[in-house]
């Protein structure tokens, strides 16, 4: 299967950044390290940094995602890269060119990296598999499967707040069944010594044997929430809250939405994360998400500066 595509090369350096999953903890380590430099170097005025000068970025979004496509483009013009954006939701692909095709001919045209997202789970590691060697894939996320530059971003803002790793307990809300967020968050937890991680949801939202990914699971949101560190919450599909597995959004909202009162029974100083974008009044209220334990704005800041760490590594500037 494709998913044994190996992210690191015989030297054990990343190569492609395609799944949390199996990357070891000095790897994940490295990746918010070098974030870390970028993040500080934005608070000294340098917009720009030569490390890709010369590369070309391509932006494949078979699937829409405005902000996902923003950051990744933002962190590539920062590292002085030539970006070029496609949404191949029609074009090619409906031409029936084959995504192998697309990607041929792209490499044709001098592409040194490719930022992947498509509705199908496999498509980066596919791609990975058949670039030259001296071309680099990211997943910007994949059918249900992973989206691995979200779950580090999530890493960095927890480590920021919390500084170490070793004693928090993680709470994942919402619909975790459907998430390829809630799966790389999870495998990177796990990886940095996240001792306990919980899952809340509705049983319908809840993978069956989520257990084997060495989580707790909890169907109750304020026991779920007592006493943990870090609240993450899920962005509810919109296409689910009409579908048979949720009563309604309000419904929703009532059981596993994060009100103030709900948030009380984690630890007083515990940060509200979200992947973005909300909706509020479904999966957060609006006093929690712009409250004081809100940590949801910094995260897109965040996020930039871990997309050009990913970048610049998978490019060698380690």
């Amino acid at each position: 299967m494709a998913h044994h595509h190996p992210q690191l090369n015989q030297h054990g350096e990343l190569q492609h950044l395609l799944t949390i999953e199996g990357l070891p903890a000095p790897i994940l380590t490295q990746i918010l390290d070098k974030a870390e430099s970028f993040v500080s170097m934005s608070d000294h005025d340098v917009k720009k940094l030569p490390i890709l000068t010369g590369k070309s970025v391509f932006n494949l979004f078979f699937e829409n995602s405005t902000r996902t496509r923003t950051t990744f483009e933002i962190a590539a013009k920062r590292l002085s890269a030539d970006v070029v954006n496609l949404n191949i939701n029609a074009s090619s692909t409906s031409k029936g060119e084959t995504l192998l095709d697309t990607i041929h001919n792209l490499e044709a045209m001098h592409a040194d990296m490719f930022v992947v997202r498509h509705a199908e789970s496999g498509a980066p590691f596919l791609i990975a598999r058949h670039v030259a060697p001296d071309v680099h894939v990211i997943n910007a996320g994949d059918g249900r499967h992973a989206h691995p530059t979200q779950a580090l971003l999530d890493m960095y803002t927890i480590r920021h707040y919390k500084q170490d790793f070793s004693n928090l307990r993680v709470a994942i809300v919402g619909d975790i069944l459907h998430s390829r967020v809630a799966r790389s968050q999870i495998h990177a937890l796990t990886t940095l010594g996240v001792p306990e991680v919980r899952v809340i949801g509705p049983k319908t939202l809840m993978p069956t044997s989520v257990e084997k990914l060495g989580v707790h699971v909890y169907h109750d949101m304020n026991q779920g929430l007592k006493d943990v560190d870090v609240v993450i919450m899920l962005r509810l599909q919109n296409e689910r809250m009409n579908g048979a597995l949720l009563p309604s959004a309000q419904e929703f909202f009532k059981y596993y939405g994060l009100t103030l009162d709900k948030l009380a029974h984690a630890k007083p100083d515990a940060i509200v994360m979200h992947p973005g974008p909300m909706n509020r009044g479904v999966e957060i209220d609006s006093a929690v998400a712009d409250g004081a334990q809100s940590v949801i704005l910094p995260q897109v800041t965040f996020g930039i500066a871990v997309r050009m760490a990913v970048m610049a590594i998978l490019a060698g500037n380690r």
